[in-house]
C-alpha cells in the first residue's frame, strides 16, 4: 500500500481582529460596559471641574488644598494629593489585575497574538515621547514632560465612543483595551523609574515584606476583605512614605492576584474581585481624580500659549500626531512582520480611526503633568490644558473617522449580537459548528 504523500506545510495566516471567543466576547463586554459608564462619568466630572475652577477659581483651590488624614502617619495630604495617590492606586489595582488575567487568559498568553497589541503599545508610547522630546529640543523647552503624551486613557477613550462609536465591532474594541492594559503597566514603569526620588529604603522594605504576606495569604486560599483591605492600606502607605510613587503598590497587588481557573471554579480570585473593584475605581476613583486635576483655568490666552510654546505644543503634537501614528505603525509593520492577515471585514482605516482614539490622554497624563513639574504650578497648569485639547483634537478626529463607517459597523454588530433561535448563543459562534449526523429512520435504507 502506497503511503500518503507528505503534508504540505501550511500557508494559512493568523487572522488579526477576528472575532473572540464567546468567554472572552462575554467577559470583554462586561468589562466595557462598566468601564463606557465610568467614561460618560468621567467626562462629566471633567467638564464639572473646569466650570468650578473657572468660575470659582479660589474655591477650587481652597477645595485641593484642604488637608486631611493622620499627622503620626505621615498621611495628613491635600484632597488633591489623596486623589493622585490614593485613588489612582485603585485605578491601578483593577490596571494590574487586567494585565494579570491577559497574561494567563487573555490575548496576551499567546505570544503571536499579543505581538501586534504590544508593538502598538511600545510604539504608542516611544513615538509621542520623541515627538515632544523633538518639539521641546530648543532654547525654550522642557525637556522633562516627554512622558505626559505617553498614555492612553481607556475610560475617556470608551465615553467617547458611548456618544459616537457605539456599533464599533468587539474586535477593535478588545484590540483597544489589551492595548491600553499595556499602555498602562508601561505608563506605572514610567512613573516608578522617573518621578520617584529620596527613596526611603525602610519604608521599601517593609512595603515589599506586606507584598509578599499578601501574596502568601492570597495563595493559601485565605478571605475576608477585613484582613486584605486593611493589609492593602499598610502597603499602599508604606510605598507611599518610600518616596516611590504609591500607586506602584496598587498594581503590584493586582498582578500578585491568582487570575487562572482552577477546578470547579466559574470565576478565579482576580476576575472576581475585579468585577468588585473595577465599578469602584471607573464610577467613583477615577470621576473623582478627575474632579481634582482637569480644573485649570480655559482662556484665549492659555489657548494662545498651547499652541505657541514648545511644551505644551509638544503634548498637543504627541497625542494627536505621535499617539496616533505611533499605534497605527507599529501595529502595520508588526503585520507585515508576523504575516498576520486583517479580518476581511475590517480595513486599516478602521484601525487609524481606533489608533486616533488611542491619543485620547486624560487620567494618567493628567498624574503625569503634576509629577514631571511639581514645583511649577503655572507649567503643570499649562500641560492640563495640553492635554484636554489634545484629547479633545483626537476626539473630535476619531468622530468623524468613525462616522464615515458607522453604517458598516452597524452591520457588523447586528451579525455578531443576531441570536434567531434565542439560545443565548450568537448564531456567529454556531454557524461553523457542524450538524450530527442524521440517524438513519426505520424502514429505510
Amino acid at each position: 500500500m502506497a503511503s500518503p504523500p507528505p503534508a504540505e506545510p501550511s500557508t494559512q495566516r493568523r487572522q488579526f481582529l477576528g472575532r473572540l471567543p464567546l468567554p472572552e466576547s462575554r467577559y470583554l463586554a462586561d468589562a466595557l460596559r462598566t468601564e463606557t459608564v465610568g467614561g460618560i462619568l468621567l467626562l462629566i466630572a471633567a467638564v464639572t471641574a473646569l466650570i468650578w475652577a473657572n468660575s470659582w477659581p479660589h474655591a477650587y483651590e481652597s477645595v485641593l488644598d484642604h488637608t486631611i488624614g493622620p499627622s503620626a502617619l505621615h498621611l495628613n495630604l491635600s484632597l488633591e494629593t489623596w486623589a493622585n495617590d490614593g485613588l489612582l492606586s485603585i485605578f491601578f489595582f483593577v490596571a494590574g489585575i487586567e494585565l494579570k488575567r491577559e497574561f494567563v487568559a487573555g490575548e496576551l498568553r499567546n505570544p503571536s497574538a499579543a505581538a501586534l497589541p504590544v508593538v502598538a503599545a511600545v510604539s504608542g508610547v516611544a513615538l509621542p515621547a520623541i515627538v515632544f522630546a523633538v518639539a521641546n529640543s530648543g532654547s525654550g523647552g522642557h525637556p522633562g514632560g516627554w512622558a505626559i503624551p505617553t498614555a492612553t486613557d481607556i475610560a475617556f477613550a470608551l465615553g467617547v465612543l458611548a456618544v459616537v462609536g457605539s456599533h464599533l465591532p468587539s474586535a477593535l474594541r478588545a484590540f483597544l483595551l489589551t492595548l491600553a492594559v499595556v499602555d498602562d503597566l508601561i505608563a506605572i514603569l514610567i512613573i516608578a523609574v522617573f518621578y520617584s526620588s529620596g527613596i526611603k529604603f525602610w519604608a521599601l522594605g517593609l512595603s515589599l515584606a506586606g507584598l509578599v504576606l499578601f501574596w502568601l495569604l492570597h495563595r493559601r486560599g485565605v478571605h475576608g476583605w477585613y484582613l486584605f483591605v486593611p493589609l492593602a492600606f499598610v502597603i499602599w502607605a508604606l510605598m507611599h512614605e518610600s518616596g516611590v510613587h504609591a500607586t506602584v503598590a496598587g498594581v503590584a497587588m493586582g498582578l500578585l492576584l491568582r487570575c487562572h481557573r482552577e477546578e470547579g471554579e466559574e470565576q478565579s480570585p482576580g476576575e472576581h474581585i475585579e468585577h468588585l473593584v473595577r465599578p469602584l475605581s471607573a464610577g467613583v476613583a477615577v470621576p473623582i481624580f478627575a474632579l481634582f486635576a482637569a480644573g485649570v483655568t480655559i482662556s484665549l490666552s492659555a489657548i494662545h500659549d498651547v499652541f505657541t510654546q514648545a511644551m505644551p505644543l509638544g503634548i498637543v503634537l504627541g497625542l494627536l500626531v505621535g499617539k496616533t501614528l505611533g499605534i497605527f505603525g507599529g501595529t502595520w509593520l508588526a503585520a507585515r512582520f508576523t504575516r498576520a492577515e486583517l479580518n476581511p471585514q475590517l480595513s486599516w482605516a478602521d484601525l487609524f480611526a481606533v489608533s486616533t482614539v488611542a491619543g485620547i490622554g486624560f487620567t494618567v497624563s493628567l498624574l503625569i503633568s503634576e509629577l514631571a513639574f511639581p514645583h511649577d504650578l503655572v507649567l503643570a497648569d499649562r500641560a492640563k490644558a495640553a492635554v484636554l485639547i489634545g484629547s479633545l483634537l483626537c476626539a473630535v478626529v476619531a468622530t468623524v473617522l468613525l462616522k464615515l463607517r458607522n453604517r458598516h459597523y452597524r452591520q457588523l454588530c447586528e451579525e455578531e449580537d443576531r441570536d434567531s433561535d434565542g439560545d443565548g448563543i450568537p448564531d456567529v459562534y454556531q454557524q461553523d459548528v457542524p450538524h450530527p449526523p442524521q440517524q438513519p429512520q426505520p424502514g429505510r435504507a
